[in-house]
């Protein structure tokens, strides 16, 4: 851990922090990008293999850690997350709003079911997460929420469709403004980050569902630039934003697509 890091002496909670498959997701980057600049994490994921695999890299890098294993869909998820971090390291200081499932279907293929349980998890679960974490952040003097969202909530998706993933993650950009307004003169920030073509464990089991190879799939031509994005991509713009560098920075919405929202094609 990095004595002298930008977190250190924070306790940051990250959800979704464990990857779904293999390769490295945003959850698990930005515990092990916190971890390197001295942050105290509080690993929360629904499954607890999950979690451990993040919590052994954040521990490699001389961070305190401990992992909440919970379905973030149940209403007291918020209450018991928040719990843990004050039973374990006093309080809460940064709030990472990353965990989330994925869709693939458009408004007319997309059932009742399908809708309340994708906005059960990415934007129910963060806003009750919020409402825990406030509490603690004002208490402690400040402090800062970041919602990883996606270019889905600002920009059409083709005829394929997400509506459900994309209305959830528009409405944590309605979070971001009441919260940020509503808690800014407390000292809490509240910024969103926008990932774009990234190559994460989930987005490439969207693409396997939807029949697609992501080994052979090169979507960079959505792109300004010559590539496709990672999760340390992310996650190093979760620090700037979460972090002390970024301590003017609230209400934004920060795009890290490579320009895919820019551009026409």
């Amino acid at each position: 851990m990095a004595a002298g890091g930008k977190l250190a002496g924070k306790v940051a909670v990250v959800t979704g922090a464990g990857s779904s498959g293999p390769g490295v997701g945003t959850g698990k980057a930005i515990s092990v990008q916190f971890a390197q600049e001295g942050a105290q994490l509080v690993l929360v994921d629904q499954f607890e293999e999950r979690a451990r695999e993040t919590l052994a890299l954040v521990e490699a890098e001389g961070a305190q850690a401990t992992i909440v294993v919970v379905d973030l869909a149940n209403l007291t998820a918020g209450e018991q997350v928040v719990d843990a971090a004050v039973e374990a390291f006093g309080g809460v200081d940064i709030l990472i709003n990353n965990a989330a499932i994925a869709s693939g279907t458009n408004i007319l293929d997309t059932t009742p079911d399908l809708y309340q349980k994708i906005l059960a998890v990415n934007l129910t679960a963060p806003v009750m997460l919020t409402k825990a974490a406030l509490p603690s952040m004002i208490e402690r003097g400040g402090g800062s929420i970041l919602n990883v969202i996606s270019i889905a909530a600002m920009r059409g998706q083709g005829t394929r469709g997400q509506t459900a993933y994309a209305v959830s993650k528009a409405g944590l950009i309605g979070l971001m403004v009441d919260v940020m307004d509503s808690f800014g003169k407390q000292g809490v920030r509240v910024n969103c980050v926008a990932p774009g073509i990234i190559d994460t464990p989930m987005r490439n089991a969207t693409i396997i569902a939807g029949g697609r190879d992501p080994k052979t799939l090169d979507l960079s031509y959505k792109t300004a630039l010559p590539f496709e994005g990672d999760a340390w991509d992310i996650a190093r713009a979760a620090l700037f934003l979460a972090g002390p560098d970024g301590r003017y920075i609230t209400g934004v919405v920060l795009p890290v697509d490579g320009g895919t929202t820019a551009v026409s094609r």
